[in-house]
């Protein structure tokens, strides 16, 4: 299939819009503060790019599923938090401070680790000659490193950088448009999903049958492992919740780009489409008891 309007332009513009909301949130000190929490920060980035990737493998050989969806799966862990976890981590009480550090880390990281990890990922659960299926052809089942690199910081950490440089020189104008490009996001999210559900809409019971019930104990998993282990490194309350957050909220505009758009495999895209969804219950439902939390340990 040929590259679509929707993959090859939308959804790169999409997220790098996306990215520089979010760089209109940061500071340079958002990446210096590791030396101020340096335990937790570890804990966290263990947790999100160690752990998660292994949770994923662990639910993708455990429940039967198409190898495609197997690796949608394993590229959504291996993505970044998402920005919407700064927000649930802040209704949540958590700790603000260290979500955002977070965030803009894992998502520096990540840039270098996605297409490697992706790769390993695809020649395990599909091989290196085998097509993904009808709609990829077989000479695209890799991600050539270098350029998914340059691919990946020009729709991910140059929009974050250039949101910092507007934040750092226009802070009143910066204010104002985080505003506008935060309700931009939004929408852009939806109708990034809602493509999908149409284009799909035929196939959607059997892809919500293949990949609901991993999608569910993955997002699950991952902030329950991820709360706990916090809790075993005896870090503070608002740290144990907002690595739970971190941990849980992926970017599933970055899982969908790469999958649908860098993969040019829709089907890929299902996985991130259905967590996107799945984690606003997670996280309607982590404000709540985050919040009793710290009301009973107060």
């Amino acid at each position: 299939m040929e590259a679509s309007f929707f993959t090859a332009v939308f959804l790169p513009v999409a997220l790098a819009v996306i990215m520089l909301g979010m760089g209109l949130s940061l500071v340079p000190d958002d990446f210096l503060r590791v030396a101020k929490y340096p335990k937790a920060v570890a804990v966290a980035l263990i947790n999100q790019l160690i752990i998660l990737p292994a949770i994923a493998f662990v639910i993708a050989k455990v429940i039967p599923m198409p190898n495609y969806i197997a690796v949608g799966l394993l590229i959504l862990a291996l993505c970044p938090g998402g920005a919407t976890s700064n927000l649930i981590t802040y209704f949540a009480q958590g700790d603000v401070a260290l979500s955002v550090t977070l965030t803009a880390l894992s998502s520096t990281i990540t840039v270098f680790t996605i297409p490697v990890a992706s790769n390993l990922a695809l020649q395990y659960f599909i091989g290196t000659t085998a097509a993904i299926s009808s709609r990829l052809d077989a000479s695209r089942i890799t991600l050539p490193i270098g350029t998914t690199m340059l691919q990946i910081f020009a729709i991910a950490l140059l929009p974050i950088g250039l949101g910092m440089s507007i934040k750092q020189r226009f802070p009143e104008f910066a204010f104002r448009l985080e505003k506008v490009t935060s309700k931009i996001a939004i929408a852009f999210l939806i109708l990034i999903i809602s493509g999908l559900i149409i284009r799909e809409w035929s196939r959607l019971p059997g892809f919500i049958a293949q990949v609901g019930i991993a999608v569910v104990l993955l997002n699950i998993s991952a902030m329950m492992v991820g709360f706990y282990i916090s809790k075993l490194f005896n870090l503070s309350i608002p740290q144990q919740i907002c690595i739970a957050i971190e941990v849980g909220f992926q970017n599933g505009t970055l899982a969908i780009t790469i999958t649908a758009g860098l993969l040019n495999n829709p089907d890929m895209a299902i996985p991130a489409a259905i967590y996107s969804l799945f984690m606003y219950i997670t996280g309607l439902l982590t404000i709540y008891y985050g919040r009793r939390y710290i009301s009973a340990t107060s």
